[in-house]
């Protein structure tokens, strides 16, 4: 199993991690919502928990909670920029289908 991060996520990561002064890496997960019921969830990270399941890449850890592990183990998380528009963008082998609004994703 895992999850890796791509050199471009991994400095915007390092970047924010310096500005904001605190953080041990970023932490991604999946809740359930939208219509195609599961959202990816991403936020920075501050602490590791114990129950955690840990992969460091590019000088980052990606920390994933291990009941969201089934459903991204392979994703990459990458950052992009697209026009005017910047933001991370997931590279997840397990998803089947997405919603039009580009919110959630089915298994």
């Amino acid at each position: 199993m895992s999850v890796t991060i791509s050199e471009a996520a991994a400095r915007h990561v390092t970047r924010y991690l310096a500005k904001r002064g605190k953080g041990v890496g970023v932490r991604l997960g999946v809740k359930t919502t939208g219509c195609s019921g599961l959202a990816y969830k991403l936020e920075y990270a501050d602490e590791i928990a114990p129950e955690d399941v840990v992969f460091e890449e590019n000088g980052v850890k990606v920390l994933v909670d291990p009941k969201s592990m089934p459903y991204i183990d392979g994703t990459q998380l990458d950052f992009v920029r697209e026009g005017l528009n910047e933001g991370f963008k997931f590279h997840n082998p397990n998803e089947r289908d997405r919603c039009g609004c580009g919110e959630s994703f089915r298994v």
